[in-house]
């Protein structure tokens, strides 16, 4: 079997390459780790954030449907 000669120092070459690469990689993932983290956090206030709205909601609904109720008795009534 013949193996391909590389030039005095080629190898190393190679592998620094590789290990830079590598360390973009790890840095990358360390990037997207932290975004990821941020983001959950986001989404967990927006979640409670909306249950919020919608319990207000909810109630505004009940009162206005109340006052509707009230009002048609007042006509009712007069």
């Amino acid at each position: 079997m013949e193996r391909d000669q590389n030039p005095p120092g080629h190898d190393r070459t190679d592998l620094q390459a590789l290990e830079t690469q590598v360390d973009e990689l790890i840095h990358t993932c360390e990037q997207l780790t932290s975004e990821n983290r941020a983001l959950r956090g986001q989404q967990s206030t927006l979640v409670a954030e909306r249950a919020n709205l919608i319990e207000k909601s909810e109630l505004a609904r009940s009162r206005v449907e109340a006052m509707i109720a009230r009002l048609k008795a007042m006509e009712i009534g007069t």
